[in-house]
């Protein structure tokens, strides 16, 4: 079982060269980014916004090409990988640097915006639950929640199925036989949870609103919103 540790070593040793590999590695990169971005919704043009797993800032910096005034946090466990964020939002003056595990993170302020794209399926499922509960906590009222993730299939056929689709393209893609062996590398940090599972989770934890609202083989985007 990798600890996060593992998970803070791996993404280390990749952090200058993953962001160059990353549309080659999700096939549908362009949809999923401009979604999560898209439903990022608040009542003010300087919101707070929190990304949990921010590694090398891309989604943050795709959220402030949508609100620039806004005041954000990049919270991460790969020293590397903010290195690489702080170089991509430097010309940004309200942003805010978190080098930790997110797990337990539980802030003294409150976020209009909560974002993550490709960390959380490194969690354990007691541990996803724990960050779901954390989120809602952190988030202000009518705030809202936003994770662009990968899922497990629900059967052992769909999840071979997702399998062997993305590396049928990721084979395809350009990419050296190192980089393909390095990424097939890191898929075993994942520790993925289904689709259904996490959606109840999120309701049950008083998420409103929940929905898929962007789905390509076992890429989502999960959506929730605050309200109370």
């Amino acid at each position: 079982m990798e600890s996060r540790n593992d998970v803070s070593i791996k993404f280390d040793e990749v952090a200058h060269e993953y962001d160059n590999q990353r549309r080659k590695l999700i096939p549908c990169f362009d949809d999923f980014y401009n979604v999560s971005v898209s439903i990022a919704d608040a009542n003010s043009n300087s919101p707070n916004i929190l990304d949990l797993g921010a590694g090398t800032g891309l989604f943050s910096s795709l959220i402030l090409q949508k609100y620039p005034e806004a005041k954000i946090t990049l919270i991460d466990i790969s020293e590397k990988m903010l290195e690489v964020a702080k170089s991509r939002l430097k010309g940004f003056t309200n942003v805010n640097y978190v080098l930790d595990d997110y797990t337990n993170f539980i802030s003294h302020e409150k976020y209009d915006i909560i974002i993550s794209a490709l960390s959380i399926h490194h969690l354990a499922d007691t541990n996803k639950l724990e960050l779901y509960k954390n989120t809602y906590l952190n988030l202000k009222n009518k705030g809202v929640f936003i994770n662009a993730d990968q899922v497990l299939g629900d059967t052992s056929f769909i999840e071979s199925l997702y399998k062997n689709d993305w590396k049928k393209k990721v084979e395809a893609s350009g990419l050296s036989i190192d980089e393909i062996e390095s990424a097939y590398e890191r898929t075993k940090l994942d520790r993925m949870s289904n689709l259904k599972t996490q959606i109840n989770w999120l309701q049950e934890i008083g998420f409103l609103d929940v929905d898929c609202v962007f789905k390509y083989f076992n890429f989502v985007v999960l959506y929730g919103r605050k309200l109370m």
